[in-house]
Formats: structure tokens, C-alpha cells, sequence
């Protein structure tokens, strides 16, 4: 499983996976109008969020000692190590952040059960709670393990077009990403 660690367009370190991330399933036939429901607002969300909580998520899945992320290859490997441990300790504490403020809104959602048809509010908040947790266990199992930065010239060239504020280029690099790893929603995850 590899990954990427790249900056978008505000220069923001984005965190992904290069492959296809599934959707949450739920096997219980009661629960599945809400929780389709659910999913459908959950998907509201912005896209670089959503995948890089898949992302993060995946991190479950690991099982080798070193995790191989792609990155640009403009810092030094050890600018480069600690700028990825603090990226993960940050994402650690705003999901632990996150789930706590999630669980305080818990008993507001059982008050939403009163109200006619599905309770989409405990829906929305129970599948954000499930996504935030995985992604918390997997930041934490992220930090366990040893990252293994692999540079690429196509990240080189995103992050130095960045530098260089060439809107124009940046899109025929972005095409490029795309069709070298696969991504076609590379533009949602990176783009403004």
C-alpha cells in the first residue's frame, strides 16, 4: 500500500492513498435507509477531507514495518520526518478533539427521534463518529510504524509550480498526477 504526502493549492500538507478507498458498510436491513441517508450528507463534506480520513483510515491495513509515502522530495529526509510526525500528531489530536465533541452531541441526536421519519441527525453523527475513530487508530498506528519517504519528480514538479504561483502549469500537472497513479479526483483533493 503506498501513499502520497503532498501539499494542495493553500500549501497545506494533504495526506492519501493511491488506492481506491471503499465506502463504511452497514449489514444491519433496519439501519440501511439511514444509514444510506447518512452517507449521502457525509459525502456533502469536502472531498480533501473525506480522503484523507480514508487515508488515514487504511492505516488499520498495514502490516509491514514501513510505510512507503511518495512525497516531492523537496525537503530533507529529516525535515521531512518531522514535518510528517507533526502533521500526524496534529491529525491525532483534532480527531480526539473531534470524537469528544461528537459524543457531547450523542443524547441531542436521540432527542431527533421524536420527529417523524428516519433520525438522519444520529445517522450523520454516528458515521462521522465511526470515520473519525478509524482515522484516529490509524494516526496512531501511523506513528508506530516507519515511514519510508520515496521522492517523485511529478510531486517535485506540483510543489516547485506552487512555489512559483503557475496556475496554468499547475493543471497539466495535476492531469499528469492523475493518469501516473490513478487518481482521477486528484484536481478535488489538491485544486483550490
Amino acid at each position: 500500500m503506498k501513499f502520497l504526502f503532498v501539499q494542495d493549492y493553500h500549501h497545506k500538507y494533504r495526506y492519501f492513498c493511491l488506492e481506491q478507498s471503499s465506502q463504511i458498510q452497514v449489514k444491519f436491513s433496519r439501519w440501511q435507509k439511514i444509514w444510506d441517508k447518512a452517507r449521502k450528507k457525509l459525502m456533502l463534506l469536502p472531498a480533501k477531507e473525506i480522503h484523507q480520513e480514508q487515508a488515514l483510515a487504511r492505516a488499520l491495513k498495514l502490516e509491514e514495518e514501513n510505510v512507503q509515502i511518495m512525497v516531492s522530495g523537496l525537503l530533507s529526509p529529516k525535515k521531512l520526518k518531522s514535518k510528517f510526525y507533526f502533521f500526524l500528531q496534529k491529525q491525532r489530536t483534532k480527531h480526539i478533539f473531534f470524537l469528544i465533541g461528537e459524543t457531547l452531541l450523542l443524547p441531542l441526536s436521540g432527542l431527533a427521534a421524536i420527529l417523524p421519519g428516519p433520525n438522519v441527525f444520529f445517522g450523520v453523527l454516528a458515521l462521522l463518529m465511526i470515520t473519525h475513530w478509524q482515522a484516529l487508530r490509524g494516526t496512531n498506528r501511523l506513528l508506530k510504524k516507519t515511514p519510508q519517504f520515496i521522492p517523485t519528480s511529478l510531486l517535485k514538479e506540483w510543489e516547485e509550480a506552487l512555489k512559483l504561483e503557475k496556475e496554468e502549469h499547475l493543471i497539466s500537472i495535476l492531469d499528469k498526477i492523475s493518469s501516473a497513479y490513478g487518481l482521477p479526483h486528484i484536481r478535488k483533493l489538491l485544486w483550490k
